[in-house]
């Protein structure tokens, strides 16, 4: 019976350290968005998370939007924002020092890399 409950246990802070050592989305991202037709945005991702719920702004030269439906998942996260009407759905990945965004234009799929944005 001790083994068993010391395994458990084991099992368990294991569990814990690693959800710890998952990277946090919190914070401010930036990165260079090339859109279908070639030209390129600077775009800031301001990203807010209460355990699986993803909120905050994307901002870019054309002004600042809210993100909707956020949601997390370990190391994956998904949103979207509306800009003139249109949802642009995006699904992300989250590293260490980067995240990695595929944003839906309706049909191309453009792939882009943010960073953390250290600036104030």
């Amino acid at each position: 019976m001790k083994k068993k409950l010391f395994l458990l246990c084991v099992v368990a802070f294991g569990f814990i350290f690693l959800m710890a050592m998952l990277p946090s989305l919190d914070g401010k991202w930036a990165g260079i968005i090339k859109a279908p037709d070639g030209n390129e945005i600077q775009a800031t991702y301001n990203f807010t998370t209460d355990g699986d719920k993803l909120t905050g702004t994307a901002s870019s030269p054309y002004g600042v939007v809210p993100i909707d439906s956020g949601k997390v998942s370990g190391d994956s996260f998904s949103f979207q924002v509306t800009v003139d009407g249109n949802n642009y759905p995006h699904k992300g990945k989250i590293y260490e020092d980067s995240c990695a965004l595929d944003i839906d234009f309706g049909g191309p799929l453009v792939h882009t890399v943010l960073v953390r944005d250290t600036t104030k």
